[in-house]
């Protein structure tokens, strides 16, 4: 309990029991006699391990009274009554241990909220998809909300769960088989009449077939474990993807709005020069070019509130209002070299590691299929309920005979055992070619992908280096020799747009380059914005 560990677990499965422990060895340690000096505590091996998970979580208030923010998530604010119960217990025996003075009464806090909001209902991360609020600016928050309210990934999850509870009942036995017959008429013999027979059997597999069933089982669980981390990588694919969609579009807006009150100021500098009898027609090309900036920027508007609906179906967000803005800067143009990313692709890749799964469970299939052909075999016990039969003088009479039965099954339908041979040995070889396929189609995107790449930081290099500054200047001495009548205002209206299109360019350019770089690692399954993982413990 010294490491990192115990908060990950909370996340997991067991991270009602995780939680409970975590907060009973913290709580035992703020009540130990040895520890009644509160500065102690800081000292605590327990609450070391948890304070980096705490730090991200602040007290608030808000109309409802004390709240937590959790930054971790994006600024999630979860009032103190929405926490679990255990969580809120945890908080009040905190703040009662450490008093209304205490130095650490913050921290305390912070720590022990913080346990009831990863460990128990997801009431501040979202796991049950009904998080009051998100409004959460960077792409880290955005991957864990996702990753912990998509119900399309809770699907996936319960899938595998599903499939792990199939790996015991496909190694075990057939059920045993009891029989009862009551003779109507009773059966009379020798030592008595025959009134009822109990039969018990069991039926043992062929060596090898409960194992071959179990293997492939296990090999189609771990087929849905990878599948599951495929899914999660695919979300944060599709989250980062409309991330910097919904940031070029408001960089779009910020750089329109700016070229668009530089045309306003313009034009009272045209209009000014109308009055002191200048012509009209500038003031009607500044017009008709502040009109159809305008138009874009209502445009992009609109773009902006389907941009947010996407991003809000992703994070299972219910709040009608819009996202905030993210934040977000230029990428570094980092090196990166192709032959290394197909050999962590082959490595890491969830999808063909799926694949292998389906192979394995494929191959276990045909060794079934094999053994298809050996006889089962079925132990019995009989027991007969006999009456005396007063008459006899037989020693043995009335006593109630049994007997033990073995019995097997003749695969004697050679026809249908080579169908069920032939059918497995297709669909092992269709596993592997769907296998091959894939891994070409995901190199051929990986590839596809480093070009786009490429191409998005020659671009960046290109508009910030060179074109970017060109232009401002083009268009500062433009209008120096608009404001001398050297210049007419076409001229200005042309610099303009010609730095709002290569401002635009840039940022597009910067949005194309994080989508493909985030592919990338999604494909060779690389931590995304340098924290993001997939799952990795089943």
């Amino acid at each position: 309990m010294t490491n990192l560990q115990p908060l990950r677990f909370l996340k997991e499965k067991s991270r009602e029991r995780s939680i409970r422990i975590v907060s009973s060895v913290i709580m035992d340690r703020i009540r130990d006699p040895q520890n009644d000096d509160i500065k102690r505590l800081r000292g605590s091996a327990v609450l070391q391990a948890v304070r980096p998970y705490g730090s991200g979580f602040e007290p608030a208030t808000t109309k409802g009274g004390p709240a937590v923010v959790d930054r971790n998530a994006g600024g999630s604010i979860v009032t103190r009554s929405s926490l679990p119960t255990t969580g809120r217990v945890l908080c009040r025996e905190a703040l009662n241990l450490l008093g209304p003075g205490g130095r650490f009464r913050k921290g305390a806090f912070i720590l022990t909220c913080s346990l009831g909001l990863w460990g128990l209902s997801g009431n501040a991360s979202g796991v049950s998809g009904e998080t009051e609020s998100f409004v959460g600016t960077d792409l880290v928050a955005y991957l864990r909300r996702a990753n912990e309210a998509n119900p399309r990934l809770r699907a996936f999850e319960n899938h595998y769960d599903a499939a792990m509870h199939r790996i015991p009942r496909a190694g075990a036995l057939p059920d045993p088989r009891i029989q009862i017959t009551s003779f109507v008429e009773s059966v009379q013999t020798r030592t008595g009449s025959q009134e009822n027979v109990i039969m018990v059997a069991q039926t043992v597999p062929w060596f090898g077939k409960l194992d071959q069933k179990k293997a492939a089982a296990s090999s189609e669980a771990e087929a849905l474990w990878f599948m599951y981390q495929a899914r999660q990588l695919a979300l944060a694919r599709s989250v980062s993807t409309a991330f910097f969609e919904y940031a070029h579009v408001g960089k779009s807006i910020e750089l329109t709005r700016k070229t668009l009150g530089l045309l306003r100021r313009l034009e009272l500098i045209v209009e000014e020069r109308i009055r002191g009898g200048g012509d009209v027609n500038p003031l009607l090309r500044l017009q008709v070019e502040i009109g159809m900036m305008d138009d874009r920027e209502k445009s992009l508007q609109r773009k902006r509130d389907a941009q947010s609906a996407l991003l809000d179906a992703l994070l299972a967000r219910s709040e009608k209002s819009l996202l905030p803005w993210p934040e977000w800067e230029i990428p570094e143009t980092g090196t990166l070299e192709l032959p290394v990313l197909i050999s962590a692709l082959e490595a890491n890749n969830p999808e063909l590691a799926m694949l292998d799964r389906k192979i394995s469970s494929a191959q276990a299939h045909r060794e079934l299929a094999r053994l298809e052909n050996r006889p089962d075999l079925t132990l019995g016990v009989n027991y007969i309920q006999t009456d005396a039969y007063t008459g006899s003088t037989l020693p043995d009479a009335g006593r109630d005979p049994w007997g033990v039965t073995i019995g097997i099954n003749i695969p004697i339908w050679g026809s249908k055992n080579e169908a069920g041979r032939e059918e497995a040995l297709a669909a092992h070889s269709a596993a592997d070619y769907e296998r091959r396929d894939r891994e070409n189609m995901l190199k051929a995107e990986l590839s596809a992908r480093y070009s786009n790449l490429d191409d998005a930081n020659r671009r960046l290099s290109l508009y910030g280096d060179e074109l970017l500054s060109l232009a401002r200047q083009a268009l500062d001495i433009t209008r120096t020799s608009y404001e001398s009548g050297r210049a007419t205002i076409l001229d200005v209206i042309d610099s303009e747009r010609s730095l709002l299109e290569l401002e635009l360019n840039y940022w597009r350019a910067a949005a194309d380059a994080w989508q493909n770089r985030i592919i990338i690692q999604t494909l060779v399954n690389q931590p995304i914005a340098g924290t993001f993982s997939p799952t990795s413990d089943r």
